[in-house]
């Protein structure tokens, strides 16, 4: 499971969600979407302020192979974007956990969560969707 911090939940449509004080998600794509997209060249970040709903699509990340949605995998209102990845979209590829955060969400309820997979719960998805 290189690759897929145990911290995380994460979605069938390859986002993460890392917790933080007061209700508030961080949310960005796994390693595994960024590789399979490739070297990123944009990002569309959505507007602060709006409010979110559990898969919606928020976000679009552009790479030399394709352009491709991000959805929340949470409720709430938008309190933050990744400002740095205006200059450097690079940094979803080189810290796709860290640096290359997308978006932050002060969470409506916490408790969507539970409905993510966890660590171990992507990896076998990962590994059925190699087996097809």
């Amino acid at each position: 499971m290189n690759h897929i911090p145990s911290e995380l939940h994460y979605t069938s449509t390859h986002e993460w969600v890392r917790l933080e004080q007061n209700n508030e998600a961080v949310v960005g794509i796994t390693h595994h979407a960024q590789m399979m997209l490739g070297d990123m060249v944009f990002a569309e970040l959505p507007e602060l302020g709006l409010v979110l709903l559990e898969g919606d699509d928020v976000a679009v990340v552009e790479s030399v192979k394709a352009a491709s949605d991000v959805f929340t995998p949470v409720s709430g209102t938008l309190i933050a974007v990744n400002d740095e990845l205006e200059g450097a979209p690079e940094l979803i590829n080189q810290d796709p956990y860290g640096a290359g955060w997308l978006f932050r969400v002060q969470l409506d309820d916490p408790d969507e969560l539970d409905g993510l997979m966890d660590a171990e719960s992507y990896a076998q998805m990962l590994e059925s969707e190699r087996e097809l």
